[in-house]
């Protein structure tokens, strides 16, 4: 296959996978590849990859060794955002934007993380607020901010 055939480049369209706790912590990962980059769960649809769920579930347990059946949401809700430009060499030449997809998990109580070291680095359960201020990408802060004032952990 050619160098730059599809499969070779990311396809720009992921999903966002927040995972909270009932009682009110979120859980947020930091990046291995960018130190500062504070982050919910994020991956790309691999090409052959139609159904965004499988995508969400398949890079949960990728990213953070949790495997869940139940407490999910698929919020209907995509935004598309310009690729941070450290990272436009794994897409195809002259792809700028990508498409994410909103869901959310929710978990009873905090599990064992297990993290891809390739991947993040660390790994913290933090309150709703904080959790907010930490991540570094807007559509991150704009899932943590609605599903936070809607579960009541944030003021509205």
């Amino acid at each position: 296959m050619a160098a730059d055939a599809p499969l070779s480049f990311k396809r720009p369209e992921s999903v966002l996978v927040v995972i909270f706790t009932t009682p009110g912590e979120v859980l947020v990962l930091r990046r291995a590849d960018h130190a500062a980059f504070w982050q919910s769960v994020t991956g790309s649809l691999e090409w052959h990859e139609d159904d965004r769920f499988a995508t969400a579930r398949r890079e949960l347990l990728e990213e953070t060794g949790i495997a869940a059946d139940r407490g999910w949401r698929d919020w209907g809700v995509s935004h598309r955002y310009e690729i941070y430009p450290q990272w436009r060499h794994r897409y195809r030449p002259g792809t700028v934007h990508n498409t994410e997809h909103v869901f959310s998990l929710e978990l009873p109580d905090r599990v064992p993380v297990v993290l891809r070291p390739d991947e993040h680095e660390e790994y913290e359960w933090l309150a709703w607020p904080t959790a907010v201020a930490r991540v570094t990408s807007a559509s991150n802060r704009w899932a943590l901010e609605i599903l936070g004032r809607e579960r009541g952990f944030l003021r509205s």
